[in-house]
């Protein structure tokens, strides 16, 4: 194996350094990466050469020793701030591709329209013109700009080109996982629409940094730069990094601990060398971030305004070789010099709440904060009176205390939801998780009961297990005036859970519906606003596909895909009106599933 490994390094160094040489850059760096060590060995490389046109260019290629591959890293760009010059940044970019090949994807950071006239805009909002790559855009910085980003949660702008949206995570297919915020720092209230507050800050802290498996980001994008980012490292020019850019970026940064960390608006370029995220040691050792701010499009200076790097995703890499130090690696620059910086203490960000203290309602209309415990942060010496469940304005369905329910259905009662056998089923134990108060999708579910919904998640997931079934979860949000999650169990005999994802990934394509992974720990709170439609879909190992509801939706989706040839092969039950029995039948069924849910009952352990 040891011969085989060394007889792979040289070709891996021979071949890339040649590969690259072809295209006329100059190797200034070269060498081995383990990217994976699990069922089979990989290499890879790791490269930063410069090419002939001044542009900076990281490379990372690996090699599948068993299979004799070579695996695919994501191949990006980003760029600085645009500016309005659409022509100037996307002829650069397909003379790059020309001679390098296709990138996947473009991510600009900055201002990406300017206060030059929307002619050259128009023709590639118009179709007239098109981005020549999947160009990824942050919001707006000033007011100026504002009118361009008509939806906070993000949209297309034009063909190929995506606002991502006001703050969140996008994860690609491969796994890549893409933190972003847009505009700038602002501790006042109201915040204006082209900023971002303390509250954002810990929201996005909050949902990626509070699971034990956390190990950080690959990439992250903001605007601003962050304050401190020149600590410890080497000199950023005429920017003083202790008075310029955001302190709440620099504690964002510091909790996310992305790969790389890309922002602009400063009219120049500086690569910092890459510094550590774990005290020497005193902590475990942890991956090596690299900021690149960059300049704008165009500059008089010539100074560099794109950046070509590939990037294998992080939860494909060996642990091991993820935490692999660079040789020019510094201390962190957020971190205070001196005593503190050993005791581990953060520079703390002005004005911002602690992340793991309190969670945010994004429920507008309530604005509450809550403790993480899901208690109000205010103390009071008399027991809490149990909060009303909210109302409907007219009759639901659903509504546990409505009379329009159909009581037989339910199976199961908790404390703020309860288990209902679904109305024309795909099957016998197809059931619905639901608020009993008046709730329209999770998004808008207060912390007490979200905490009991995931509770029968878990409890259906290990009922169905001991069934010899895995449950599928789906949520629709739109055209439904109350939460329904749809909880499905698979045979684990009919399919594998990536089959199923397929499944859902395949139909989408063909229905022309973008369904995007996101990452297991997230929420989708974090994702969706109150009053966004939406559609997800859940697996059983907590995977999620998410798509955002911009027009029409099939209602019948989430039931189609699981009633197809490729998981449950009963197409004939796509649609629930088509399955439906006599109350007689309804009630036979109902009084099974208690019976065989019975030994699982958490809320009888609650009583």
């Amino acid at each position: 194996m040891k011969k085989k490994s060394a007889e792979i390094q040289g070709l891996l160094k021979r071949g890339h350094q040649h590969g690259l040489e072809m295209f006329g850059y100059e190797c200034k760096e070269v060498s081995i990466v383990w990217i994976l060590d699990f069922c089979f060995s990989s290499v890879g490389l790791e490269t930063v050469a410069k090419g002939p046109d001044e542009e900076m260019m990281s490379f990372e290629v690996s090699y599948d020793v068993q299979t004799g591959q070579w695996l695919s890293p994501k191949q990006c760009l980003a760029c600085g701030d645009v500016e309005g010059k659409f022509d100037a940044l996307f002829n650069r970019v397909r003379a790059i591709q020309k001679k390098s090949g296709n990138f996947d994807l473009l991510l600009c950071v900055g201002n990406f329209f300017g206060s030059t006239p929307d002619a050259e805009w128009k023709e590639y909002k118009t179709g007239v013109k098109k981005a020549p790559i999947q160009t990824y855009v942050l919001g707006a910085n000033n007011q100026e700009t504002v009118k361009y980003f008509q939806d906070v949660d993000g949209c297309e702008l034009a063909e190929n080109i995506t606002y991502l949206g006001r703050k969140g995570v996008f994860t690609g297919s491969s796994g890549l996982q893409i933190v972003y915020l847009s505009g700038t720092e602002s501790l006042n209230e109201p915040v204006p629409g082209y900023s971002f507050s303390p509250k954002d800050v810990s929201s996005l802290r909050t949902v990626l940094c509070s699971t034990p498996q956390f190990k950080g980001v690959d990439i992250l994008l903001t605007s601003p730069w962050p304050k401190y980012v020149g600590n410890f490292g080497n000199s950023s020019g005429e920017v003083d990094t202790k008075k310029c850019g955001s302190a709440l970026i620099s504690s964002l940064a510091t909790g996310l601990k992305p790969r790389y960390h890309f922002a602009s608006l400063e009219k120049t370029y500086y690569e910092r060398l890459p510094y550590r995220n774990h005290i020497v040691l005193q902590e475990n050792a942890q991956h090596a971030t690299r900021f690149i701010a960059l300049a704008n499009v165009g500059n008089p200076e010539k100074k560099k305004y794109l950046y070509a790097f590939s990037i294998v995703p992080m939860k494909l890499m060996d642990a091991a070789e993820l935490v692999k130090q660079p040789p020019d690696v510094t201390e962190n620059p957020y971190r205070k010099s001196g005593k503190e910086a050993s005791t581990g203490k953060q520079t703390p960000a002005p004005e911002e709440e602690s992340a793991c203290q309190f969670f945010f309602d994004l429920n507008e209309k309530q604005g509450r904060k809550r403790s993480s415990t899901g208690r109000d942060s205010k103390s009071s010496p008399h027991p809490k009176q149990p909060r009303k469940p909210p109302q409907p304005p007219g009759p639901c369905w659903f509504c546990l205390a409505s009379p329009e329910v159909e009581k037989h259905l339910v199976v199961n009662i908790g404390t703020h939801c309860y288990l209902a056998l679904a109305k024309g089923g795909l099957s016998d134990d197809h059931v619905l998780i639901l608020p009993i108060g008046h709730y329209q999708s999770v998004v808008e579910l207060s912390a007490e009961v979200v905490e009991e919904v995931e509770k029968y998640k878990a409890t259906l997931r290990r009922f169905f297990r001991s069934r010899g079934k895995r449950c599928v979860l789906f949520e629709r949000n739109y055209k439904s005036h109350h939460l329904q999650l749809q909880v499905i169990p698979v045979p684990l005999s009919s399919c594998a859970t990536d089959d199923i994802k397929d499944a859902f990934i395949t139909q989408a394509q063909e229905q022309q519906i973008e369904l995007l992974e996101i990452p297991e720990h997230s929420d989708i709170k974090q994702i969706a606003q109150p009053g966004a439609a939406y559609f997800y879909v859940e697996l059983d190992t907590g995977e999620k596909l998410f798509h955002r509801i911009k027009k029409n939706f099939p209602l019948q989706f989430g039931r189609e895909v699981l009633a197809s040839e490729a998981i449950l092969n009963i197409p004939d039950k796509s649609d629930w009106r088509k399955c439906q029995m006599s109350k007689e039948e309804e009630e036979t069924l109902a009084r099974r599933f208690r019976k065989d849910f019975e030994p699982f009952d958490f809320t009888v352990d609650d009583d």
